[in-house]
């Protein structure tokens, strides 16, 4: 009676030794075959009950030899004409991948990968179906159709399959024939100095109208014309095909400061990129045509880079010129620069930012300060801070909210007038 299933015109050669092993398996748990093969399931899914047992044959294959194996028992395995749990959705597989592969190619991608959704109704049949039968070596209906359709649709596509970060997913909806794309976002990893005082990091949407449009913002939604996201953020849209941007920044500054040096670390997201393979070197070109903001050492990143410039705290290096309320005298300036030396303070959180920030105090640390003289009552201060230093309230201190703090110790009371970043200190390590 093995032999017989073994003889199946169905079964390739090389799967002589799952099938001896199949095979012994429907004799050794024959209760469970029949009662599977009388649930009117076709090849696929009879075959795909006992899935996991084994390699080298397809679950339409593994389903006929259990058929096979049962007729050479005398129990009766006839195909049912349609099928009670997939509703035949294999005979039509030539479709979806016809479909997938047409979706796929109208975008530049170097790699896909093939899903598929089924209806719940179906799946939730399925495990009652694997409770019934006490079945432990199941594939899910999903799995086999995701695989069979991948198979038919790899030569039409003629790019690599990538399971682990696919740029591309083009998931069948079987219920509808309908194929949808899931496009991995493209990140740009770059520098930009900032170099208005009149314009924020990112989009800044309008307090009255939450982005909507209305009178305060002229329609706009957003409370400034422009931004460093904006300048290149939408060059990159146009030129990937993609539909939004998102500008992750390793810090920010006050829309009213400078960014100079080498700039600020920054990665730019593209969501939904229908070209991926953008130049560059023309997108810092065409960015650096703003008098606003200019860019430098664009190179793409993977997503985890993200979540590594958010979490870097480098130091960062000011100058800020700063107006006191009466005149100073220089040598006092200079003595009280050189007490600011690897010394920690803390700072609550700045009056003009309480409602949008927790209230809390904070341990910063301001690593050196040098004072550089103009006039009688105004000088510049160059100083290195630990990350998240409110420098404006470290020279005001913000009615006590930061302590110690330089006005505090001059004895007069100071502001700063304008600030600018000289540099991050990240030494590149975003790769």
């Amino acid at each position: 009676m093995k032999d017989n299933a073994l003889n199946s015109g169905s079964l390739r050669w090389d799967s002589i030794s799952e099938a001896i092993n199949l095979n012994d398996w429907v004799y050794d748990n024959l209760s469970i075959a029949e009662m599977a093969v009388k649930k009117g399931l076709c090849d696929h899914c009879l075959g795909r009950l006992f899935g996991k047992l084994g390699t080298g044959m397809t679950n339409d294959e593994r389903g006929r030899m259990i058929r096979d194996a049962l007729s050479s028992r005398g129990i009766d395995t006839n195909v049912p004409k349609n099928c009670s749990l997939c509703d035949d959705v294999f005979l039509i597989l030539d479709r979806f991948a016809d479909a997938c592969a047409e979706s796929i190619l109208s975008i530049d991608t170097e790699n896909f990968l093939i899903g598929s959704r089924i209806d719940p109704g179906t799946a939730d049949k399925e495990k009652a179906l694997w409770e019934e039968l006490g079945t432990e070596n199941a594939e899910s209906l999903k799995t086999e159709l995701n695989r069979e359709i991948g198979k038919l649709a790899l030569p039409k596509i003629n790019r690599a399959v990538e399971f682990k970060s696919p740029q591309v997913v083009a998931c069948v909806d079987v219920r509808f024939a309908d194929v949808t794309l899931d496009i991995a976002p493209i990140f740009i990893y770059g520098r930009y100095n900032k170099l208005s005082r009149e314009i924020p990091q990112t989009i800044w949407p309008c307090r009255v109208c939450k982005g909507k449009g209305c009178p305060r913002c002229k329609g706009a939604g957003k409370m400034y014309l422009t931004s460093v996201q904006e300048i290149i953020g939408d060059i990159a849209l146009e030129m990937s095909d993609g539909s939004e941007h998102f500008l992750h920044g390793m810090g920010r500054e006050d829309i009213d400061a400078l960014t100079l040096g080498t700039g600020r670390p920054f990665v730019l997201e593209i969501s939904t990129p229908r070209k991926r393979a953008i130049d560059l070197d023309e997108l810092e070109k065409r960015a650096n045509l703003s008098e606003l903001a200019k860019f430098n050492s664009l190179r793409f990143v993977s997503r985890g880079s993200v979540q590594k410039i958010k979490e870097m705290t480098p130091t960062k290096t000011y100058k800020v010129k700063v107006k006191a309320d009466g005149k100073v005298n220089k040598e006092r300036v200079n003595e009280v620069a050189r007490t600011f030396r690897n010394l920690c303070i803390e700072q609550r959180t700045p009056a003009r930012v309480e409602h949008r920030r927790a209230d809390l105090v904070r341990k910063r640390e301001i690593l050196w300060v040098e004072a550089d003289w103009i006039d009688d009552d105004t000088f510049n201060l160059t100083l290195e801070t630990g990350s998240g230093t409110y420098v404006k309230e470290f020279v005001s201190g913000d009615d006590g909210r930061s302590r110690p703090n330089f006005s505090e110790v001059l004895g007069v009371q100071c502001r700063v007038e304008t600030l600018d970043v000289l540099a991050i200190n990240d030494h590149e390590v975003i790769r």
